[in-house]
């Protein structure tokens, strides 16, 4: 192989490195949802613009919750017996249309699956909130409890 053409050889892989990587990235989150840190969320966290979303159980919820979250839970888990006109698909309409929506759960996968439903439902402002309450109270970012209320 001559000079130039292991230059164009080494050019092509570096192109194509550089797609790979970029297309990996274009798949962290789907269109419309953008993911956060809980740096970035707490920032959010009482804006008048932002409305924030547990979709937690309601156990969950009353255990622990983010100061002026609304609960909708996404579905039935950890010994939660909820109809399904109580869960998100079933409340979408309670979930403002002009406002940014910031969603987290336990530890993220809830979140991930309920942001994908507003997504799907026509909400363009979907914030997940990665690592979920779990990655906030490890941080040490305050939390209230209805159980103590």
């Amino acid at each position: 192989m001559n000079k130039q053409n292991l230059v164009y050889f080494a050019s092509f892989l570096v192109l194509l490195i550089a797609v790979m990587i970029f297309a990996s990235r274009s798949g962290d989150s789907p269109a419309g949802i953008q993911n956060v840190t809980i740096e970035e969320a707490k920032k959010m966290v009482g804006k008048e613009d932002v409305f924030v979303l547990d979709v937690r159980t309601p156990s969950e919820f009353n255990s622990s919750h983010i100061e002026g979250a609304t609960l909708i839970p996404v579905k039935n888990s950890g010994g939660s017996n909820l109809s399904p006109d109580q869960l998100l698909e079933a409340r979408i309409n309670e979930i403002p249309e002009d406002k940014k929506i910031l969603v987290y759960c336990r530890s993220g996968s809830r979140s991930a699956s309920a942001s994908q439903i507003l997504v799907n439902a026509g909400y363009s402002q979907v914030y997940d909130m990665q690592g979920g309450i779990t990655a906030w109270t490890g941080a040490g970012y305050p939390v209230v409890s209805s159980e103590s209320q």
